[in-house]
């Protein structure tokens, strides 16, 4: 048994059994990666997945007991590969941060600025996606911080801490009708053609909700990854457009007027995310004293090096 047959038994999980992907992820043949299944299944004497032919379509009970442990011995190499760069790198290295659209547009270069004067040697690598791929990049330990509205303070892996709060604004060409009817009410707002984003990212839920607690169902007929989508189609009148505050502060020279919306929909939280147990270099904890100066670091600390399932502390390795 070997790390690399490991890596292949997780990765056909994520890629939803396609070997094809796994070769691709693995920068490895289909052929290796269907060899290394073969080999494994029969140093352990049982079936892994379960087959139709030449295609995997699941996995087997014992497989399903094998991806656990694959995933807990992978995680924790991970950590002993870390933990040089820990003791010996206080001042360089590599922050990975996975964001979204929105977060990596409005609220992070002022952060950025600030934490590359106090650590310039450390490379920055900035990793945009929707937040279950952030989410998937910080349990595979291939970002160190996640950037995210939703999804990361629901999971017991990662340990989630608010950066601030904000909310959504309408969006909409100078001569629009709804720039003469302010305050806008909801039943208002969903006579017309609506332009927000897609759903699971940037507040879409708080959206929903709003209409749905109304009774109301509002006529979306673009759902965009991010907020220079929606704009660009505002410009062209094909809607309203629904989006983060803090991405319509520079419009006022583009024909475009910000409507506020507060009363409509529900605040949200961006979240800063850790996963939990990981050994983390002095430099991250830096980065989120950087964006929330309210965060107390050994709050920080004992929330990230700790299991929300488990009263065992993990040992504190940080500089």
């Amino acid at each position: 048994m070997n790390f690399q047959q490991l890596k292949i038994i997780r990765e056909a999980a994520r890629c939803e059994f396609n070997l094809t992907e796994v070769a691709n992820t693995l920068f490895t043949s289909q052929s290796g990666v269907s060899r290394h299944i073969r080999d494994l299944e029969d140093e352990l004497g049982v079936e892994i997945f379960i087959r139709r032919g030449k295609r995997l379509l699941g996995m087997t009970e014992p497989g399903k007991a094998l991806l656990t442990i694959a995933e807990r011995i992978l995680d924790e190499a991970g950590k002993v590969r870390r933990l040089a760069d820990v003791f010996t790198n206080e001042t360089s290295g590599i922050l990975t941060i996975a964001t979204t659209h929105t977060q990596a547009r409005y609220s992070l270069p002022r952060i950025i600025k600030a934490f590359r004067q106090l650590y310039p040697n450390v490379r920055l690598e900035l990793n945009q996606g929707s937040p279950q791929e952030i989410v998937a990049m910080l349990l595979a330990g291939e970002a160190d911080v996640g950037i995210a509205s939703e999804l990361l303070v629901n999971n017991s892996s990662l340990a989630a801490f608010p950066w601030f709060s904000w909310h959504h604004a309408l969006l909409v060409p100078s001569d629009h009708e709804l720039v003469q009817q302010q305050p806008v009410s909801l039943s208002t707002l969903s006579r017309y053609p609506l332009i927000t984003y897609r759903q699971g990212i940037t507040g879409r839920s708080r959206v929903d909700r709003a209409f749905q607690s109304a009774g109301l169902k509002p006529d979306i007929v673009l759902s965009a990854q991010d907020s220079d989508v929606v704009k660009t189609y505002v410009e062209l009148g094909l809607g309203v457009g629904i989006l983060a505050d803090q991405a319509c502060e520079t419009q006022q020279n583009e024909g475009l007027v910000r409507i506020d919306a507060h009363h409509l929909f529900d605040a949200n939280t961006v979240w800063l995310g850790l996963k939990r147990g990981q050994l983390q270099r002095n430099y991250v904890w830096q980065f989120m004293e950087l964006c929330n100066a309210n965060l107390s670091l050994e709050e920080i600390k004992r929330q990230a090096l700790s299991y929300q399932s488990e009263e065992e502390p993990v040992i504190d390795f940080q500089i």
